[in-house]
């Protein structure tokens, strides 16, 4: 995939690991004195045997001072050393109810419950502190014993276990978890007081996930590992009984943009973490995890600063997604950034096959392979609960073209030069933009085929169906042997680059609007050499297409006045494009962005000339009736440079391109580098590095 904007640290967090056993330390030993000698007749020093001898200790005390640890340690710990300065320590001293800091939650255990507050900070010019205040109070409501202790199970560098066994309830508390996660090890009636009024309490569908709403502003939302019923009165909240994993978190700032964020996340929670010394200078976090799909961690306002001097490739930062801390801020290491999930979510619920209105082939394409994109993007961010819809709009929109039923158009075979064509082409020589007479069907049918190899990837049994049809679309433009369809349609073997004209005749030979690769697809089987070796050849020819001040490739009067050429002739070099006037340069710009996709970086891999292409196009987005499509595409190339303000002029955008989505968008700007684009120093585009692996 390509690299993604994304600050990286020295941290692994899926490896689990086990807890070896601790041994007593062993009692202090006595000798002996020896005989006193004369110095002549001292012997030598002796060795220690490394493997046999034991650590030194200084004899052992019964001191009447320390507390005991019993009360609040698993009889399997105390047999060990116990922690004397950690992170949980309020939770083993005197009464064991003083609360403790767990970031980003004021945490406190006391009479077989558990409180959870989102702190405030008081300020004054002598100090600040984080002021605890009961907002959520959880425990079993028919305990038998409500006064018992609570008793730490486990502990870890960055995790604590407190079992609570007359209520049957266990809590993970990890640092920089921004879910509480609680176990309910036997069927329990889950009691949630407060101090403050509940205002609402709001199910989703299944009943595993509820939002509540405080008359102190904070919004919480609460996760259950299966349906269970709450309800509520102005103080508390009382769950059916259940046995399973609650998941409760602050919703950061009570703004709901952030609510996908944490459901995306609530499946996976940590029990334990460890801190790990593998080399020099050098420190890991290991997490152990439960449940499934990816774990959400906060980054300390000291990780910030590591990770951004860090080269690793780890994780990513939601820069925008913080809780308050004392410490500064606490930002989310995630696999990507929520606005993108959000901007999917809203495409993904706007996918409807029956609303299409189009029968050509190649708008219809383009339909295709957006959806297919979002399918892509999905996996990339980990979003993988909305790719059942759009998998279920692939198939509808796709096999109506495969199965021939789809009444308005349609795919047929030419014997006559060896190709498909459409119905609508075959008796209308301008339709379908000339897809009739073998004009541009490297664009039609590629967008076809990256839809069909999408759907294949994520339905095998599907693309198993439907292998044969999708054989003979590629075969129509990528087909090396002979067969029915003829050898390299659309490729210049010679040129190393594709043409798009057809059985049309021009005064200046071939043509081609904008730089297409066949290996831009997601090939089949065995088109896939085919694929790579195109792309790369035709990578060759990206020259063509840039018009840069300095470049000897054209001369100084075209160069004066363009950035980009319009149209590629095999004769000639025109500023117009065959839709749009030379004036109209967000079309000259865009029309080489679309489709905009991974291998679109190689393209524009110059920084410095994507700049000037961009400064060179603006002042057209001031003339009247600009699409706000060709604008989205303008604003993709200054992401390359300027993130923040493509991000900026992508939010204010009323629409997309057909074959594009604010979706792809946001994925395309988040994922440029902050320092260069491409491989190595020289910004040029590296096919074997992991900038580009679909």
């Amino acid at each position: 995939m390509l690299k993604k904007i994304r600050r990286r640290v020295k941290t692994i967090f899926t490896k689990p690991f086990k807890q070896k056993p601790r041994r007593k330390p062993p009692p202090p030993t006595t000798t002996s004195p020896s005989p006193p000698t004369s110095p002549a007749m001292s012997p030598p020093p002796q060795t220690a045997d490394r493997h046999h001898s034991r650590p030194f200790l200084f004899p052992q005390t019964h001191s009447t001072v320390l507390p005991d640890p019993s009360p609040f340690f698993s009889p399997n710990l105390t047999s060990a050393p116990l922690p004397t300065n950690s992170f949980f320590q309020n939770f083993v001293l005197k009464n064991g109810d003083q609360p403790e800091y767990i970031h980003p939650y004021l945490i406190k255990s006391s009479q077989s419950s558990l409180t959870l507050c989102y702190p405030s900070q008081f300020k004054s010019p002598a100090f600040i502190y984080q002021s605890f205040i009961s907002d959520l109070t959880i425990s079993n409501s028919n305990n038998p014993n409500p006064n018992a202790n609570h008793v730490v199970s486990s502990f870890s560098d960055l995790g604590v276990t407190l079992d609570f066994p007359s209520g049957n309830l266990r809590f993970f508390l990890v640092r920089g978890s921004p879910f509480l996660t609680c176990s309910a090890i036997n069927s329990v009636s889950l009691s949630i007081s407060t101090v403050h009024a509940v205002i609402e309490l709001i199910p989703n569908s299944s009943c595993t996930k509820y939002t509540i709403k405080l008359n102190n502003n904070q919004t919480w939302l609460l996760y259950a590992s299966s349906p269970v019923n709450f309800t509520h009165d102005t103080k508390n909240i009382t769950s059916s009984v259940f046995s399973g994993v609650i998941r409760i978190a602050a919703l950061p700032n009570s703004d709901p943009k952030f609510d996908s964020v944490l459901d995306r996340f609530s499946s996976c929670y940590p029990v334990r973490g460890d801190a790990v010394f593998t080399k020099p200078f050098s420190l890991e976090y290991k997490w152990e995890k439960k449940g499934w799909g990816d774990l959400l961690m906060l980054a300390h306002p000291l990780h910030l600063r590591l990770l951004s001097d860090s080269d690793s490739d780890s994780i990513n930062i939601l820069e925008d997604f913080k809780y308050n801390s004392i410490d500064g801020d606490l930002g989310v290491q995630e696999e990507s950034y929520y606005q993108v999930i959000e901007a999917l979510i809203k495409d993904v619920e706007a996918l409807n096959s029956s609303a299409i209105s189009t029968s050509s082939s190649y708008f219809f394409g383009k339909l295709i392979a957006r959806a297919a994109r979002l399918a892509l993007i999905a996996e990339e961010v980990c979003y993988t609960d909305v790719i059942p819809v759009i998998k279920k709009f692939l198939k509808e929109t796709i096999e109506p073209w495969m199965n021939g039923t789809f009444g308005a158009n349609g795919f047929l075979y030419d014997s006559k030069w060896g190709g498909i064509v459409t119905k609508q082409g075959s008796l209308d020589s301008g339709a379908d933009f000339g897809f009739g007479v073998y004009n541009d069907h490297h664009y039609h049918l590629g967008y076809f085929i990256y839809g069909i190899s999408v759907l294949a990837k994520i339905d095998a049994v599907w693309g198993r169906k439907y292998r044969p049809q999708a054989y003979s679309l590629m075969a129509d433009f990528m087909n090396l042997s002979k067969s029915n369809y003829t050898r390299l349609r659309c490729f210049d073997l010679w040129k190393l680059h594709s043409w798009a004209g057809g059985l049309t005749e021009f005064a200046d030979g071939r043509n081609q609007e904008k730089h297409k690769r066949g290996g831009e697809r997601l090939l089949l089987g065995r088109f896939n050499g085919i694929g790579l070796r195109s792309t790369a050849t035709s990578s060759l020819s990206d020259r063509l297409y840039p018009v840069k001040e300095g470049d000897k490739m054209y001369p100084e009067e075209f160069t004066r006045e363009n950035r980009v050429v319009g149209v590629l002739w095999a004769n000639k070099r025109d500023s117009g494009l065959w839709f749009a006037p030379k004036e109209w340069k967000e079309c000259r710009l865009g029309i080489q962005l679309l489709p905009l996709l991974p291998i679109s970086e190689a393209l524009f891999s110059d920084v410095e000339f994507v700049r000037q292409l961009v400064e060179w196009t603006l002042p057209a987005l001031g003339r009247e009736g600009v699409g706000e499509g060709w604008k989205g595409f303008l604003y993709a190339l200054q992401g390359v440079y300027d993130k923040e303000g493509a991000l900026v002029n992508v939010g204010r955008l009323n629409g997309h391109d057909d074959g594009n989505s604010l979706t792809n968008l946001l994925w395309w700007i988040y994922s440029r580098d902050d320092q260069e684009v491409g491989c190595d120093r020289g910004g040029k585009f590296c096919w074997y590095s992991r900038h580009y692996s679909h």
